[in-house]
């Protein structure tokens, strides 16, 4: 059952209601407010948050086609879960479109661009030894979009957002791996260099193997918390923290 106050819908979007909750809900799901599993009723949403139950289900089938929800037939819908085959397959889609989104920044980005991922790199480097591990996300984010917005592809920026949105739940936790976090900046800032560079082909291979670290930090995390279920006894896919 959906508790209160867990979903906010920014009201002041000059959007149609049904993209509105589509993004409430969405956040919610990557914020973990809505967690791994729970069933998603529309009469218990629509009461919710104040809203009829139609744009309820044009949301919920929205969230279904960008892998956030799954719907069993005369059981109704519910959070996606996370599972190995996830993780390999989103990486192995977003490792190509972040070497190519990296190598065309590296082509078209303007010195303006360039400077603020060099400051996105200097206030992840402020964070090395921060505990905040959600601020460190939230920099990379940034650097992340940086370099997206700095490849000119509207297109290319939609899919990858998506694809981030859809590991956006593992992310605080595999950044706290040991070791990551600096492994990680060495990365990005060789990347940002290949584009002040104009470098686009080592652009393009600098990132693809970023992508390929951080997959190995998502199974290492999720096979950690494998190893912890099966410890307790626990026969289920696993939830993200």
């Amino acid at each position: 059952m959906v508790s209160e106050k867990r979903i906010t819908l920014r009201l002041d979007q000059y959007k149609p209601l049904r993209d509105i909750v589509f993004e409430g809900l969405r956040e919610a799901i990557i914020t973990q407010a809505l967690k791994p599993g729970e069933r998603l009723m529309e009469s218990e949403l629509a009461a919710e948050l104040g809203v009829s139950r139609t744009p309820i289900r044009e949301a919920i089938h929205k969230l279904e086609l960008e892998g956030f929800v799954y719907v069993l037939p005369r059981k109704g819908a519910f959070v996606a879960e996370i599972s190995l085959k996830d993780i390999q397959e989103i990486y192995e889609i977003r490792t190509i479109l972040e070497g190519l989104a990296s190598s065309l920044a590296a082509v078209r980005a303007t010195s303006e661009e360039i400077e603020e991922m060099e400051r996105c790199l200097l206030r992840e480097s402020n964070l090395l030894e921060s505990e905040d591990i959600n601020a460190t996300v939230a920099e990379d984010v940034n650097l992340h979009n940086a370099i997206y917005r700095a490849a000119r592809n509207e297109r290319l920026v939609n899919t990858l957002n998506i694809l981030r949105e859809q590991i956006y739940r593992m992310r605080v936790a595999s950044t706290a791996l040991p070791g990551r976090k600096k492994k990680s900046l060495e990365m990005h800032r060789k990347i940002v260099e290949a584009i002040s560079e104009r470098k686009p082909d080592l652009a393009r291979e600098l990132a693809e193997k970023h992508m390929r670290f951080a997959q190995e930090a998502m199974i290492e995390h999720y096979k950690r918390g494998a190893a912890y279920q099966q410890q307790n006894g626990e026969d289920r896919r696993i939830l993200i923290p």
